[in-house]
């Protein structure tokens, strides 16, 4: 059974009168749940996350902590967000590869993990069974097909690799061995053709 959020005076998260929240699920501190939202049953949200209007989460479904989704996005079972994961705008997870509405397949649902700090931008697609490596970042309308490295920027359908991002979020300069920011000065060292944290 749902309840529809009415008053938000006894809880340490905020959920908006508009939105439903099913039974058996949890939600952190600091959070806070926007317009028309549906968060089903099973589901648990870290803490200070902001789920934007007209999203849909579960059932079931892990979300960490600070995790922002904007709107329009639906997590669907079989997709866990780590920490300070952001989706954007009408981003679109899928949970089976190859649907058929006469046809039931959720016994051949595939895995989706987007790791600590991935950037999923406006309209991208995820194709199910796939990782999104740490602090990787994802195009407005790319269209995901495969694993996506650590700090990777990917872009396009299919979305390739076209270079490197800092956890800061801005594209990587690249020497022979290193990898710098410009903007917040880490650095990153180049092994086997993988960057890495130094």
């Amino acid at each position: 059974m749902a309840y529809r959020s009415k008053s938000n005076k006894k809880r340490d998260y905020f959920v908006h009168e508009s939105s439903y929240v099913d039974k058996n699920v949890s939600i952190g501190r600091g959070t806070k749940i926007w317009h028309f939202c549906h968060i089903l049953e099973g589901s648990a949200i870290g803490t200070n996350c902001k789920i934007g209007q007209n999203v849909v989460i579960g059932p079931n479904v892990r979300i960490g902590n600070n995790v922002k989704i904007q709107n329009n996005v639906s997590v669907y079972p079989g997709v866990i967000l780590e920490d300070d994961v952001f989706c954007g705008p009408a981003c679109v997870f899928t949970n089976v590869f190859n649907p058929r509405a006469d046809i039931a397949r959720m016994d051949e649902m595939r895995h989706t993990l987007v790791k600590k700090g991935a950037t999923i931008g406006a309209n991208a697609t995820i194709v199910c069974g796939h990782t999104i490596g740490r602090y990787a970042f994802i195009g407005a309308g790319a269209v995901v097909t495969k694993n996506t490295p650590d700090f990777a920027l990917v872009y396009g359908n299919p979305a390739r690799v076209s270079g490197y991002m800092c956890e800061c979020g801005i594209k990587l300069k690249f020497n022979k061995l290193s990898a710098y920011c410009v903007a917040c000065g880490r650095r990153y060292r180049i092994k086997k053709g993988i960057v890495e944290n130094e």
